[in-house]
């Protein structure tokens, strides 16, 4: 199996993936795709957030933290022991102490979750589609204090007051808004800053086992172990790749019958495989290489690739 045929049926997984996202009625702006591709080969794709679930996940967490704060602090009130103004002070102050640590600890925990997050299925992953660090967690909501609380607290503590402030915290807010608008990942300013996204959580479903599916196909080719010690599980997962991803043009089948004479070419298998028996081919041979593989690997012995045999000697 050469990688070339690999490599195209990666890409047209993402392609097909994309176009095939679905749009979301209430969302002005069209559903976006952010793939990723491990060194497996195999894609993963993740639906950027869309603002009003982001927007939604912060209006919750605002209510949580501020509203379990305010509770707190107008029972202090009510025993009179501060005035209005050390009680607006004291407010301010907790309200800085508690968001920031609640945010980061939240994602932390969470896996990049607050509870406004997981109550709108998003969550914040990092960029480069590694894991999620300490210190994009810590950026990206220290930047949020730069971006919301401080020119929505200037706001509403200047309204009436000098009109060349007012208009220059306008400004202010109009191009923090602006940022994720004009956005092609609708990156905020802390997500740039720290490398982040914010995506959809995928549901989680399972994908039905491929060998369970080729039981009965497979008793109509049989394979030996020569044949089996050719590949590694690099070119196990391009095949099952290949194999989700049924093609769906003439183009595409032509692409399947060649990966077909390219396998049976390598592994030298007599036996000729008419064109139309070229997906029952692959899944039967899919089943049988899975089960060499992991039969190999019970002894100890992981191939990765083709070139496994070279690389021990």
């Amino acid at each position: 199996m050469t990688t070339a045929p690999n490599k195209r049926a990666v890409k047209k997984a993402a392609k097909t993936a994309a176009k095939a996202a679905p749009r979301r009625l209430h969302d002005p702006f069209p559903r976006r795709l952010q793939n990723f591709i491990p060194p497996e080969g195999v894609p993963i794709h993740f639906d950027i957030a869309t603002l009003g679930s982001r927007f939604g996940a912060q209006l919750l967490d605002i209510i949580l933290t501020y509203g379990a704060l305010l509770i707190v602090l107008l029972a202090v009130l009510w025993t009179g022991a501060l005035d209005w103004n050390a009680f607006q002070t004291l407010f301010a102050l907790l309200a800085f102490l508690v968001r920031i640590p609640y945010y980061v600890l939240s994602e932390l925990i969470w896996n990049g979750r607050t509870l406004g997050k997981r109550i709108t299925r998003i969550r914040v992953i990092s960029a480069d589609g590694r894991r999620l660090t300490p210190h994009q967690v810590t950026a990206r909501n220290l930047m949020k204090e730069v971006e919301i609380f401080t020119p929505f607290g200037l706001l509403i503590t200047q309204m009436g007051e000098d009109w060349v402030m007012l208009a220059i915290t306008w400004i202010w807010v109009i191009l923090v808004i602006a940022v994720p608008l004009r956005n092609k990942r609708r990156q905020r300013m802390g997500d740039i800053v720290a490398g982040t996204l914010v995506v959809d959580m995928p549901r989680a479903s399972l994908l039905p086992d491929l060998a369970a599916q080729s039981t009965e196909i497979s008793r109509k080719f049989s394979f030996l172990p020569v044949h089996l010690d050719i590949y590694g599980r690099y070119e196990l997962q391009a095949l099952e790749t290949i194999l989700r991803e049924p093609p769906k043009t003439t183009k595409g089948i032509e692409e399947r019958t060649r990966i077909v004479d390219t396998i049976t070419r390598k592994i030298s298998y007599a036996e000729p495989v008419a064109a139309h028996e070229a997906a029952d081919f692959l899944l039967a041979f899919y089943r049988a290489q899975r089960e060499h593989l992991e039969s190999r690997n019970l002894f100890g012995d992981q191939r990765q690739d083709k070139s496994h045999s070279k690389t021990r000697g």
